[in-house]
């Protein structure tokens, strides 16, 4: 088995119960096979053992924690156990939804995993080389507890850089349609897993988009960065007068007028192409006014390097925003970048609304939903930032 021994003083955190090893923390790492994503055991510079995970010597995240005590983490049963306990959670929290995110990596104690759920397919991520390289086992683990028409593995994303590993889109069992049907709030949408963004779809906001409820009815109301209409249908179905989403992307846009068609709602809810930023400012001159704006933007802050650039970029839309909203109007903001606090994310949408010259009341603040639960030792867990203001006068 592999060995690594930490720094004195560097275990402290591990041991209250974060996952991650940095690669600056470990002094020494023995054994025969040190190639990435191999099985290992962690100890502490007394020779205390820790735990069990994942090595990955190309990786800043060199260690992933995956037992605190000894397990063989090369073989299906133990990924299936941990599988079957991260889904018994989502049962109990959704007892009739056949989509949600059935495994959230570091929560679920898979750390470099997720698997989304969409009816009877799989979208998953093998964020990790440890995860990457057991690729066959979690799959086999994942086909025993789910028994899925389809996997489809969506492991496009530039985190996977980090661990050595390339970008790519592999279908690894049964079939995968071009487009799958899921519901949410009694809504249906139609996802492409192949191509769509994350694994698909945003299955994070679902409790969320349940805000508009109160708030929208007979009112007009813009979702901005709609990708493919989630929070425009859900106010046209719950009373809006009308609903506008504009995205830039063409294909996103196309997807959301479906998406208002499959429930419905086409006369309500109309969606643009065009650039948010730049339509945001149109709207103002063209006088126009919403009693609710949506602002969900892509996560702007990609690390703590351009947290300055993003901040800018949070300040415009929103003051935007506050800009364009009706007397006694609701703004629903969002950020979905960890590095993006939350206390710094209210203070720049003070800082909006002094620009904006409109004075606004806090009604609610918000995470993600609780198929992506956070570990509080963990604080990379929690991500989604959603604030509901009020537009006094």
């Amino acid at each position: 088995m592999t060995r690594i021994t930490l720094h004195k003083n560097e275990d402290k955190r591990v041991k209250a119960g974060h996952p991650w090893v940095f690669s600056n923390e470990i002094r020494e790492v023995t054994g025969e096979d040190t190639t990435p994503g191999v099985a290992a055991e962690l100890y502490d510079a007394g020779g205390g053992f820790i735990g069990c995970g994942h090595y990955n010597p190309r990786s800043l995240i060199a260690f992933r924690l995956l037992a605190r005590q000894r397990e063989d983490l090369d073989t299906a049963d133990f990924y299936e156990q941990r599988i079957a306990v991260a889904l018994a959670h989502r049962r109990a929290l959704y007892p009739a939804s056949a989509t949600f995110r059935a495994v959230y990596g570091e929560s679920d104690f898979l750390p470099g995993l997720v698997v989304d759920k969409y009816g009877d397919r799989l979208s998953v991520q093998f964020l990790s080389a440890g995860m990457d390289r057991r690729r066959d086992i979690l799959l086999e683990a994942l086909q025993r507890v789910f028994a899925p028409a389809g996997i489809i593995a969506r492991n496009d994303v530039g985190v996977r850089l980090l661990e050595g590993l390339e970008e790519r889109v592999e279908f690894l069992a049964g079939e995968i349609p071009d487009l799958v049907e899921m519901e949410e709030n009694g809504l249906r949408f139609q996802v492409n897993l192949r191509e769509g963004q994350k694994t698909g779809g945003f299955l994070d906001q679902k409790e969320n988009h349940l805000l508009l409820k109160g708030v929208c009815g007979g009112k007009a109301v813009l979702d901005c960065f709609c990708y493919t209409g989630s929070w425009a249908v859900h106010a046209a179905a719950f009373g809006a007068a009308s609903a506008l989403g504009i995205d830039i992307s063409a294909r996103a846009v196309a997807q959301a007028g479906r998406n208002a068609e499959l429930n419905g709602l086409a006369g309500r809810a109309a969606f643009e192409e065009c650039d948010a930023f730049e339509r945001l400012r149109s709207l103002h001159h063209e006088g126009r006014r919403f009693g609710v704006i949506v602002m969900d933007p892509p996560a702007f802050v990609k690390s703590r390097k351009n947290i300055a650039e993003a901040t800018k970029g949070y300040l415009t839309v929103n003051r935007r925003a506050l800009e364009l909203l009706e007397p006694g109007g609701y703004l629903i903001t969002c950020s979905c970048s960890f590095h993006m606090g939350r206390e710094p994310f209210r203070d720049l949408l003070v800082q909006a609304a002094r620009q904006a010259k409109r004075e606004v009341r806090l009604v609610t603040a918000r995470s993600q939903a609780p198929d992506h639960p956070v570990l509080l030792s963990f604080p990379e867990s929690e991500y989604l930032k959603c604030v509901v203001l009020q537009a006094v006068g």
